[in-house]
């Protein structure tokens, strides 16, 4: 199998790296990023793949952050996505033997869709408003590559992975998601000797979350076992509530101040549980613990900042 990655600095970009390095049935790998590639540019996408010829194509490239930078850069998150994700598909339909892996995420199912998720959920009904610009993307790439399979015989499984976190994701006070943003910014208060910390919302919320490295071997499991399903949901079946995931990380960052909630900050969608249950047919589970998947990601934050 060779296969090119798209994306390969990002936080499943990386993963998949460090997953795939360890196994010997890829007889080579190409990790794709911006240095080789402009992914907004139909020609640079385009020749990258008909140079490199892969059996599998794995985009992982996205414009990804957590609820503020959604609700606040929406031009920017659907005009991204859409272009990256249409100049890869668009570049794979001169051949379709190549079979593309193209990852979404849980929150292109509707707002108010009964938990658990299931992938029968897709398309019947109104988008979660804080993150629709994004969603809309996605639901785009998914929409293509079943065009893409229908008219021209291209093997395109679209994985739908639950809340990610781990190694290499985006620590940012602003942008981040709600894991590697609480650790940040926890962090930051802890050093600061702050004796509250305020977080977003009511902390009701139920969550689910995967350890990163648990999408990487799940999409390398179904390279190996040759799975062919259009739409394929990646969670770890459990949920928290945003409550209890900041005294966790209260606990992992050791820091002693108070947690405050402000209720006057949007919660966004109150449960989102995947049904994972398609995936786990076949025989695929997830390894990683959230208590141990949070002790990893504060170790790597800690050594990629010399904090």
């Amino acid at each position: 199998m060779k296969v090119l990655v798209f994306g390969s600095n990002g936080l499943v970009g990386n993963s998949i790296k460090r997953i795939f390095d360890k196994q010997s049935h890829y007889t080579e790998v190409f990790f794709s990023t911006r240095k080789d590639t402009n992914l907004f540019n139909y020609e640079e996408t385009s020749n990258t793949i008909s140079k490199f010829r892969p059996n599998v194509i794995i985009n992982a490239a996205a414009k990804v952050g957590g609820i503020y930078a959604n609700n606040t850069e929406r031009s920017n998150f659907l005009i991204e996505n859409i272009k990256i994700n249409t100049n890869i598909l668009e570049a794979c339909i001169p051949d379709n033997k190549i079979k593309i892996i193209n990852l979404g995420s849980s929150c292109i199912y509707p707002l108010n869709a009964k938990n658990p998720i299931s992938e029968n959920s897709f398309m019947t009904g109104k988008l979660e408003p804080t993150n629709s610009p994004y969603a809309m993307a996605k639901l785009t790439a998914i929409e293509l590559g079943n065009s893409l399979r229908l008219e021209h015989g291209h093997k395109v499984i679209n994985l739908m992975p639950t809340n990610l976190y781990g190694p290499n994701d985006n620590f940012s006070k602003e942008s981040s998601h709600v894991i590697p943003g609480l650790i940040r910014r926890m962090n930051d208060a802890k050093l600061n000797l702050d004796k509250q910390f305020s977080i977003w919302g009511s902390g009701r919320p139920l969550r689910e979350f995967l350890f990163v490295d648990d999408l990487a071997l799940a999409i390398d499991y179904i390279l190996k076992e040759d799975i062919d399903e259009n739409l394929i949901n990646i969670g770890s079946g459990e949920e928290i509530s945003i409550l209890d995931l900041a005294k966790k990380i209260k606990n992992v960052v050791q820091y002693d101040g108070d947690l405050i909630f402000d209720s006057s900050k949007p919660d966004g969608n109150p449960r989102k549980l995947l049904d994972s249950s398609l995936i786990s047919s076949y025989g695929w589970k997830p390894n990683t613990k959230l208590d141990d998947g949070l002790e990893i990601s504060f170790k790597w934050f800690v050594t990629k900042f010399n904090l």
